[in-house]
């Protein structure tokens, strides 16, 4: 990018060409859905309804999110290939994931939930280590938290998540 970026809402965007601007918008709105969809398939009741709505919902909303960083990546190579990485490696986690549930693989749940929950961690830690610096309170951590921070949260939880699914994962 050759030309001067803008500072919105104290996040630095590295240009004011339309057609990053836009794509940067529509990352965004991906990203937002993806976050409250996965989440709401983490905290509601695993059984048809709720659950795999917004399962469904958060998958294709980080397909566009990851289509989105995908340009982004390409048009800032490569200042931002360790994003492309992280976005990779959710993306591939999240298909892993559903594949598991969706073709019943042998003992499914443990890896559906594994691959699912890593990929949450993994599309907050490529948040995080793009935002973090620019956000208020986040901004006075030291840099490896934002690489650190989503895992030591999330690992437990998902560790919690099997443990509490105990006698369906035998």
């Amino acid at each position: 990018m050759t030309d001067q970026g803008i500072t919105i809402g104290g996040i630095p965007i590295p240009s004011r060409q339309p057609w990053f601007l836009a794509t940067v918008a529509l990352h965004v709105l991906a990203g937002l859905l993806a976050v409250a969809s996965g989440a709401l398939a983490m905290l509601s009741p695993k059984r048809a309804g709720r659950h795999p709505r917004a399962g469904t919902v958060y998958f294709w909303s980080l397909v566009a999110a990851y289509l989105t960083m995908s340009v982004l990546v390409v048009a800032r190579w490569p200042a931002n290939n360790h994003l492309g990485v992280l976005g990779t490696m959710s993306l591939a986690s999240a298909w892993l994931g559903r594949t598991a549930r969706r073709h019943r693989w042998y003992r499914w749940l443990p890896f559906h939930v594994t691959l699912m929950g890593s990929s949450y961690i993994l599309m907050l830690t490529a948040f995080y280590v793009d935002n973090g610096p620019h956000l208020p309170l986040w901004r006075e951590l030291p840099p490896i938290a934002f690489w650190t921070l989503p895992t030591l949260f999330g690992v437990p939880l998902i560790i919690w998540a099997l443990r509490r699914r105990r006698p369906e994962l035998a």
